[in-house]
């Protein structure tokens, strides 16, 4: 009896698992760590309901690639049985090197290390474990099989992993203007010349693909108190790691050691909820910057924060720190900590490196951006960048 399994999803109703070594990574203790790792890190802060996990994420863009090979199969595209199952596998383990609270900390728990390296790291390990039965998924996730469109449908502009996330953070937010046509852009989706492209009749639906993901980061990824947020979780650690303040094992090891001895075993044994529980325990520490963030984070007392267009002005950032002084009467050194400056950019659309080609029914080829009249032309090419100020209230 064919192996079947179905996983019921808020946002795509049911996922089917038909493939048993599929199941059997789905139940893999590296897999199941991704339920303990927060999708959006602190934008639950912002917007309640925006507490789903790498699992839902990683298993919704599974069910995407899913529809999308077997759309392509539909087209006449020749993928066979092992091809798909190494695409699906690919698509699963994507995200599977993330550490707690996903991009918000990439940085600053494990220095130097992409979650993409840690998840090909994940797959190794696990193509051993496996007999060598993930080779093929392998060289999809690094691009190194012949078929280049399978690692275009897992890694590109219009990815299934894009196409995954908007649609599910925008259900969990409540922000509308997230919601894309994931169902009509997988029916468009087509190969040419060995490259994944999109039917003439598609344009529109990619580029309200591309308007969404632009309106997503400035009203829910970026949003000034998310983005505040997460730097005072970083700064958090930071400070912890800059004064010696202890935690529970193992998060103390990778707070405080600068060697690069951690294991993936190790690794696996960290989630978000050890960074809450150090947070809980540095509340009370005698320390007044790192006290002050925890107890900020705890109790969603934020710091403020304001955006600007400009680079925000040192005049402004000397009167932040002077109020602050007066009022606190901490040292130089710890208002740095507390009042602070930075700037937040995005692009909708890579016009330099990653392309959306548009297949037309002539048979010739356009990127997306040059296609006559197309919004992404005018109105979303290059990078928006904005410039912040957070500091003590």
């Amino acid at each position: 009896m064919r192996f079947h399994k179905i996983i019921n999803d808020p946002v795509y109703g049911f996922i089917t698992i038909d493939d048993e070594l599929i199941s059997q990574i789905i139940s893999h203790p590296y897999y199941q760590r991704l339920r303990r790792i927060n999708q959006m890190a602190m934008a639950h802060l912002v917007y309640p309901g925006a507490v789903h996990s790498r699992l839902h994420h990683s298993l919704g863009a599974y069910h995407l690639i899913r529809s999308a090979l077997q759309e392509l199969i539909s087209k006449g595209i020749e993928i066979n049985e092992q091809e798909q199952q190494a695409t699906k596998i690919a698509i699963l383990l994507h995200d599977i090197g993330h550490g707690p609270f996903s991009h918000a900390l990439e940085h600053v728990l494990t220095k130097g290390m992409h979650h993409e390296e840690l998840s090909l790291l994940f797959m190794k390990e696990l193509n051993t474990q496996f007999e060598g039965k993930l080779k093929m998924a392998l060289d999809v996730f690094t691009n190194n099989y012949p078929k280049k469109f399978l690692h275009q449908l897992i890694s590109g502009q219009l990815d299934v992993d894009r196409m995954d996330y908007l649609t599910r953070d925008s259900f969990f937010t409540g922000v509308n203007e997230g919601v894309i046509g994931y169902d009509r852009i997988l029916k468009m989706l087509t190969v040419h010349n060995g490259e994944l492209m999109v039917e003439e009749k598609g344009i529109y639906s990619i580029e309200k693909f591309l308007v969404a993901r632009r309106l997503m980061y400035w009203q829910v990824y970026l949003h000034k108190t998310v983005l505040c947020a997460e730097q005072m979780l970083q700064r958090i650690i930071k400070r912890a790691r800059s004064i010696g303040a202890t935690c529970q094992e193992p998060l103390n090891n990778f707070i405080h050691d600068e060697s690069s001895n951690i294991t993936l075993d190790q690794f696996c044994q960290i989630d978000d909820g050890d960074v809450m529980m150090a947070i809980k325990i540095w509340s009370h520490h005698s320390d007044f910057v790192l006290s002050t963030l925890c107890k900020g984070i705890i109790d969603r007392k934020l710091l403020k924060i304001k955006y600007f267009s400009e680079a925000v002005s040192p005049i402004l950032l000397e009167e932040k720190i002077a109020g602050a002084k007066l009022k606190y009467s901490i040292s130089s050194e710890e208002l740095s900590w507390l009042v602070f400056t930075g700037e937040a950019s995005s692009s909708t659309y890579n016009f330099e490196n990653e392309h959306i080609h548009v297949l037309f029914k002539d048979g010739s080829v356009k990127d997306i951006a040059e296609v006559d009249n197309a919004l992404i032309h005018e109105n979303l090419k290059g990078k928006v960048k904005k410039y912040y100020i957070c500091y003590l209230n």
